[in-house]
């Protein structure tokens, strides 16, 4: 038994040269990928309604000389890139976790029910307590959790069946989506406020909100890397996985709860943005393979990437007119859903 975890799970020993060298270009990848992030997030702070040059930018940081250049970039552009950044890179990681408790490379936050979960109970406060928008993160998690358990107490049948729980999603993401609908239409004087949120959007967001996600984010996100193993495993089958000593609905029940904090709490403060958790794990599977000691830490780049990306096509596409990114990310993402359905029928 113990010998063939360690096959299984290490292969360190029977490892060839080439392996070896492309584990190496991996990590590579993903180190290349994270400098371009980093740089990204610098020179997108120059495009916007108001184009600037490094030399302005660099001269108002270094000389608080110019009042305007430092609002727009120090405190309007940038922590809404980094803000991108982390919601991306969270909402990747969660849509990589799900997928592999699914067994489903096509599954992502909104199957399980997680995004409509979290935004019922976010929009219930946003529109009914508004003053209580500091707790947003936490309640949104709960409103996320509330409904994975709910899926997963429908599709339990002598152990959490994949399929069960995709189809138990789609019914309570049904019902989710009606009392949102009931709840706009309630207090549809109120619904103003929540309208940014309902479609997805940074716009406006500002250091202190940047700092609350950044705390959970990376609380999630470094609890993530200890799901390797996990999520490795579960990728072998369940009966595998269960010769091999591990406990199958733990195993899944731990990575569904970091993919629902993950997913969760970035709703609560951009509300929500359809696609990332899907087309970015599915990406780095293409690319850099399905060993989640490497996919893991690349959807966290390549999700981070694309909605940085996202975000600024959403505020600049149009002009003086910003666009909220998940409207972005729904029309870019979209077809290449379709097109992974159409690949994976080849």
């Amino acid at each position: 038994m113990e010998s063939n975890k360690s096959m299984l799970l290490k292969k360190k020993d029977g490892q060839s040269f080439k392996e070896k060298i492309s584990n190496n270009k991996k990590v590579a990848i993903i180190c290349a990928m994270s400098v371009i992030l980093i740089l990204l997030i610098f020179i997108f702070s120059t495009v916007g309604s108001v184009n600037l040059s490094f030399n302005e930018i660099i001269l108002a940081l270094i000389k608080n000389d110019n009042k305007v250049v430092v609002t727009i970039v120090y405190h309007m552009r940038l922590p809404r890139n980094i803000l991108a950044v982390l919601v991306g890179a969270s909402l990747a990681v969660s849509g990589c976790l799900l997928q592999a408790v699914m067994k489903n490379p096509l599954a992502d936050p909104g199957i399980t029910g997680v995004s409509s979960g979290a935004s019922v109970f976010a929009i219930f406060i946003l529109l009914l307590f508004p003053k209580y928008t500091a707790i947003l993160p936490m309640i949104a998690f709960l409103g996320g959790a509330f409904a994975c358990i709910l899926v997963y107490l429908m599709a339990w049948k002598n152990g959490l069946n994949p399929m069960r729980v995709v189809l138990a999603g789609v019914a309570i993401n049904s019902i989710l989506g009606g009392v949102i609908s009931l709840l706009t239409t309630m207090y549809s004087d109120r619904i103003q406020s929540a309208l940014l949120w309902l479609n997805g959007s940074l716009a406006s967001k500002t250091w202190n909100d940047t700092k609350i996600i950044a705390i959970y984010s990376l609380i999630g996100l470094i609890l993530s890397l200890f799901c390797i193993r996990g999520a490795n495993v579960l990728s072998l089958g369940d009966d595998t996985t269960i010769n091999l000593g591990f406990n199958v609905a733990k195993t899944r029940i731990i990575l569904s709860a970091i993919s629902v904090f993950l997913a969760g709490t970035c709703t609560a403060i951009v509300g929500v943005i359809s696609f990332v958790g899907l087309i970015v794990p599915h990406i780095g599977r293409m690319i850099i393979g399905s060993d989640h000691k490497y996919l893991i830490p690349f959807s966290m780049v390549l999700g981070g990437s694309v909605l940085l990306i996202a975000d600024t096509i959403s505020r600049t596409i149009l002009g003086a007119v910003e666009l909220p990114v998940g409207v972005v990310m729904s029309i870019l993402g979209g077809p290449f859903f379709l097109y992974l359905l159409k690949r994976g029928e080849k």
